[in-house]
């Protein structure tokens, strides 16, 4: 996560063991469907809790680290985790998702979605498949570059200070932390992390499922794989859905100024949802609700807030509990509590909570891995620039974006990105989307949505001619979460390939 940007999450522990069977003679990204070798699949049981979802099973499909060495046979490997969960009707075929992140678990969030998806059309007559990209969830080797408790240092440091002192502290910090990358993991992995080579891998697993053409669910971060995918396979795409589209034309400072101007109108439409009720935290004066967030959360820069756990809730922490609860409105009254709690001075443990649901740490302590790959696939996807002078320019357009995420004045400087520390540079530029053809993909997108701002939506259903279903609300993706002007054109879309009606909004 960097200091501005939000992870891109779907809304909808432990160390794992693996212990499913490898792919016994791993295809290529081109091979033929019916070249690929059978899958051994076996119980989920190791990897997730599959007790809602009993028909689900597993494998792993590995791949090369780098796919310009595949001839190689000593070259290096990563394993895929894969779960299939099987059609309950009679099969059309199998739609591959991704949830977002990246950094997030694909089979820990299907172990979740599928009995929703289950009783739809799509439940019925696709088989539903998740694959943990390189580095990420189940799939080895994992990206870990800090350890639980290093991890909770880092959260415990406020990183405010934009004095030329304070500046220089927080970019050692973050050398600090790439350094750890490069000895935990190596270059030469790190390098291998882009979404370029996710999606061959994803083709990989396409054609080890026996599939000739991919039907895909791409949420947030995972629009971005969908569209590499698209851009490198287009004969092979039969049918694509993407909610809530991540920004990739534009550079990723520019980014995280659109993205933080998303998570102001979130926070600005929360507000004025908490005025309406009794005790609200943020008072009932339109004109002061960013002024007494700040009353209420700036003092834990300088002195955390009691909670159960002793950590105590810092600043980061709560800046990143409110972003979690912003993602969707079902979340306003946990934010109201933990403001509340902030405002009496009793224990603020929903914030701490919701911060912890964030960033994936459970009840022992225990991180996934999400924020180092977060990180990693980030820093081997974005160019940063290295210029003092445009990040000191990036703060006040980020202030001016969104000034209930500003804290204290501006100083006319600011930290450097953490890619910039990175050991690998990324090899693509930004560049206009390609179309895989004429309807075979449909975009969704939410006119409140805080971290995928709808006007990118808007444009990439433009880019690739696909239709654009617009939703007005206020969450992070939308897609078969029960909304039926949604979800009934998507299944249209993919059980018979029927094209939404033009301009649809739900």
């Amino acid at each position: 996560m960097s200091r501005w940007g939000s992870l891109h999450k779907f809304v909808v522990s432990g160390v794992v063991c693996v212990v499913t069977l490898a792919l016994t003679n791993t295809p290529s990204a081109g091979a033929a469907p019916d070249e690929a070798p059978a899958l051994a699949w076996t119980s989920c049981a190791d990897w997730v809790d599959t007790s809602e979802v009993p028909t689900a099973r597993c494998t792993t499909v590995t791949v090369p680290v780098d796919w310009s060495d595949t001839a190689n046979p000593q070259a290096a490997q990563a394993n895929l985790a894969v779960m299939r969960v099987p059609a309950t009707g009679k099969k059309l075929g199998t739609i591959i998702s991704n949830p977002g992140g990246p950094g997030m678990s694909a089979i820990e969030v299907m172990s979740r979605f599928a009995p929703k998806l289950a009783k739809t059309e799509i439940g019925r007559r696709f088989d539903l498949v998740a694959f943990d990209p390189r580095g990420v969830g189940l799939s080895t080797p994992e990206v870990r570059c800090e350890t639980d408790a290093e991890l909770d240092e880092d959260r415990a440091d406020p990183q405010v200070d934009f004095s030329p002192a304070g500046v220089a502290q927080i970019e050692d910090a973050d050398r600090e932390k790439a350094q750890k990358c490069v000895d935990r993991m190596g270059e030469s992995f790190l390098a291998g992390l882009s979404t370029e080579n996710t999606a061959r891998d994803m083709d990989a697993v396409r054609a080890a499922l026996g599939e000739e053409q991919l039907n895909y669910f791409g949420y947030s971060y995972g629009t971005r794989l969908g569209t590499a995918y698209a851009e490198q396979f287009p004969d092979r795409v039969r049918a694509m859905m993407l909610d809530g589209v991540v920004d990739q034309f534009t550079d990723p400072l520019a980014g995280n100024v659109q993205q933080a101007a998303g998570f102001q109108q979130a926070f600005d439409a929360y507000a004025a949802d908490c005025a309406t009720q009794p005790n609200c935290p943020l008072g009932d004066d339109p004109t002061r609700f960013v002024d007494r967030f700040h009353q209420l959360v700036d003092p834990l820069a300088v002195t955390p807030a009691r909670t159960a756990d002793p950590r105590g809730l810092s600043y980061p922490d709560a800046i990143t509990g409110v972003e979690e609860a912003l993602y969707s409105s079902e979340d306003w009254p946990r934010l109201t509590d933990g403001l509340t709690a902030l405002a009496r001075g009793a224990d603020a443990d929903e914030l701490l909570e919701l911060a912890d649901e964030y960033l994936e740490r459970d009840e022992d302590g225990h991180y996934t891995n999400s924020e180092d790959a977060f990180n990693s696939v980030h820093c081997a996807d974005d160019a940063y620039p290295t210029d003092p002078a445009v990040y000191a320019e990036n703060d006040r357009q980020l202030r001016e974006a969104a000034p209930f995420l500003s804290y204290g004045d501006f100083t006319g400087h600011a930290p450097r990105a953490l890619c910039v520390f990175w050991p690998v540079r990324p090899a693509a530029e930004p560049h206009p989307l390609t179309s895989p053809g004429p309807g075979k993909v449909v975009v969704v997108s939410t006119t409140g949505d805080p971290a995928t701002p709808y006007q990118v939506g808007v444009d990439v259903a433009r880019q690739l001619d696909a239709p654009l279903i617009t939703v007005v609300g206020n969450r992070h993706t939308v897609a078969f979460s029960g909304n039926r002007c949604v979800d009934a054109p998507l299944e249209a879309f993919f059980v018979d390939r029927v094209q939404p009606p033009a301009d649809l909004r739900c």
